[in-house]
């Protein structure tokens, strides 16, 4: 990987959710009577940047986006990286993968949050959400600073960053099999939540920028 990628701000770097998963689904399925995918996750960057999507847009592999065989363009899609539990959210805007056995294809930046850039492939659970429930009345910004299955985990997060930074929000989101919960700072506008995301990162915090209802 070329030493020169500089991730943009709105994708720096979510700090990883800790939580180890007892076992690693390695066969693709789609489980019955829900919105649940499991199977093997890759990622595609530089050879693919600035070149058409399968839905016309232009590919940068600094945004949270994906490919996937069937699912309709601008779908949300959670992915959980079944071996560390680090969670990231995409949008579907590109076809593929077209290699045997693989369910994604994933951006740059969405397989660096799931810290799988190294090993190029990893297991993973696609809980595939509803597109017309994440659109935005009025955007807002606030600084992710991580995204856990465990409770505990975003609390104890909340309780060190806090020390420091003040008031710190828990946000839970519920897919169809699991609830996560999002460590975030508010932001008044961009600039703010860009100034936040420098102060955390130079603390040695990877951090995502998110837009908010």
């Amino acid at each position: 990987m070329s030493s020169n990628i500089r991730p943009r701000f709105q994708a720096i770097l979510l700090i990883g959710a800790v939580v180890f998963l007892s076992a690693c689904v390695r066969r693709t399925r789609i489980m019955p009577g829900t919105a649940v995918q499991t199977g093997i996750a890759s990622w595609y960057g530089p050879d693919f940047h600035g070149r058409l999507t399968s839905n016309r847009e232009i590919y940068d592999m600094h945004d949270l986006t994906a490919a996937h065989k069937t699912l309709p363009f601008g779908t949300r899609v959670m992915v959980t990286n079944l071996e560390n539990g680090r969670v990231v959210s995409v949008r579907i805007n590109d076809r593929g993968p077209f290699v045997k056995d693989r369910i994604i294809d994933l951006s740059y930046a969405a397989a660096r949050l799931l810290d799988m850039v190294g090993p190029g492939t990893a297991p993973v659970r696609l809980d595939i959400l509803k597109s017309e429930g994440l659109r935005l009345s009025e955007v807002r910004y606030a600084v992710q600073v991580g995204s856990f299955a465990d409770k505990e985990r975003a609390f104890g997060l909340k309780k060190q960053i806090g020390e420091k930074y003040g008031t710190i929000d828990i946000i839970p989101f519920t897919t169809t099999t699991q609830t996560y919960y999002r460590v975030r700072l508010k932001a008044k506008d961009r600039p703010s939540a860009e100034e936040i995301a420098r102060r955390l990162s130079a603390d040695g915090y990877p951090v995502l920028i998110c837009e908010v209802d």
